[in-house]
C-alpha cells in the first residue's frame, strides 16, 4: 500500500530532560484508519503535534506524502486536518463563521457547499448561526472536527475526538469517520475508548514510554494475541475442582455453576477435546457451552503491562 506518512527515527526531548519520544519509526498507509493507543503520557499527542508541525522534533525525519515537514511546512500542513483534545474555540463567533475562517487560514477559496456538507454530516447544520458559547461540550467537539475538515485535508488527525461525547453521538461520529475513509481521507485516531479502535480501525499501533511497541492489522492482532474462552454452564453446582483437572486453566464462577477454560486459539492443540473427556470422567455435566474471545482492551492492557 502507498505510504502517506513516514516517520523515521523520531525523538523528542525537552529542556528538563524528559524524553517524550524515543527513536519512533512508523508508516501510515494512504486511505486507512490507523488507531494509536497508549496510556497517558505515552507520547501519542507529542507524535501527532510533531507531524502537524506544532512541535519541533529533536531528531529524526517525517515525510507527509513525500514532503519534509520542516523544509516544506506549508505544503504538509495544508494536507492535514487536526482535531485536538482541548476544546479551544472562538466563544463569541458563530459556528459558520468559525468554520469559514478556518478554511480561509489555509488560503482556500470560499466553498459554502462543502461547509454545508460538513456541518450536516456532523449534525451541526441547524446550529450554524449559534455562537460557540451556547453549545454543549459534545457540540463543541463536533465544531472542532468541522474546522479540521473545512480545508478538505487528505489526512485527518483525531486526538481523543469523542472525549465527553455521549454514546449515541459517538456512534454518529464513527459513521462520519468511515465515510471520510471511503472518500480517500487517511485517518489517524488516538483514543481512550478502545472500543472505537476495535470498531473502526484498520491497523493498531501501541505506544508506551515514547516508543512504538507494536503495529499490526487489527484483525490479525486480535487473532494472534487474543485468547479464547470456553464457557460451560453446569447442570449441578461444583464446589471444588477435582484433582485430575488441575492441569487445565479453569475458573469456577457463578457460585460453582459455570466453568471457564482459557486457551490459545492458534495452538496446534487447544486441549478442548481432552478437557471434555476429563470432565465426563469426573462426572461433571453441562447443559450449555459457548466461546468468547479477548477484546482489544484486554490485549492492550496485557501488552502494556508486559513492558512496564
Amino acid at each position: 500500500m502507498q505510504t502517506i506518512i513516514s516517520v523515521e527515527n523520531l525523538s523528542k526531548s525537552y529542556d528538563n530532560g524528559f524524553q517524550a519520544l524515543n527513536n519512533v519509526t512508523l508508516k501510515i498507509h494512504k486511505g486507512e484508519i490507523f488507531a494509536l493507543l497508549g496510556p497517558n503520557g505515552a507520547g501519542k499527542t507529542t507524535l501527532i503535534n510533531i507531524i502537524c508541525g506544532i512541535v519541533n522534533p529533536s531528531s529524526g525525519k517525517v515525510l507527509v506524502d513525500g514532503h519534509d515537514i520542516v523544509r516544506e511546512f506549508r505544503a504538509t500542513r495544508s494536507m492535514i486536518g487536526l482535531v485536538p483534545q482541548e476544546l479551544v474555540t472562538e466563544s463569541f463567533e458563530s459556528v459558520w463563521a468559525t468554520v469559514s475562517f478556518s478554511r480561509g487560514l489555509f488560503g482556500k477559496p470560499a466553498a459554502p457547499e462543502h461547509l454545508e456538507r460538513v456541518l450536516k454530516s456532523l449534525s451541526l447544520w441547524d446550529r450554524k448561526d449559534s455562537k460557540i458559547l451556547t453549545l454543549s461540550g459534545g457540540m463543541k467537539r463536533r465544531v472542532l472536527i468541522a474546522k479540521a475538515l473545512s480545508h478538505e485535508p487528505q489526512i485527518l488527525f483525531l486526538d481523543e475526538p469523542t472525549a465527553g461525547v455521549d454514546v449515541e453521538l459517538r456512534q454518529d461520529m464513527w459513521h462520519v469517520v468511515r465515510g471520510l475513509r471511503e472518500s480517500g481521507v487517511t485517518i489517524i485516531l488516538t483514543t481512550h475508548y478502545i472500543e472505537e479502535a476495535e470498531q473502526i480501525a484498520d491497523r493498531i499501533g501501541i505506544i508506551n514510554h515514547g516508543e512504538i511497541i507494536l503495529v499490526q492489522e487489527k484483525v490479525r492482532l486480535m487473532r494472534e494475541l487474543g485468547s479464547k474462552q470456553l464457557v460451560l454452564e453446569l447442570q449441578e453446582q461444583l464446589r471444588e475442582l477435582p484433582p485430575q483437572l488441575d492441569s487445565y486453566d479453569l475458573d469456577v464462577a457463578k457460585e460453582g455453576m459455570e466453568l471457564t477454560y482459557t486457551y490459545d486459539s492458534q495452538a496446534e492443540h487447544t486441549g478442548i477435546t481432552a478437557l471434555l473427556g476429563d470432565l465426563s470422567a469426573a462426572g461433571i455435566k453441562f447443559h450449555d457451552v459457548k466461546t468468547t474471545q479477548s477484546s482489544l482492551e484486554e490485549i492492550f492492557v496485557e501488552l502494556v503491562n508486559k513492558i512496564r
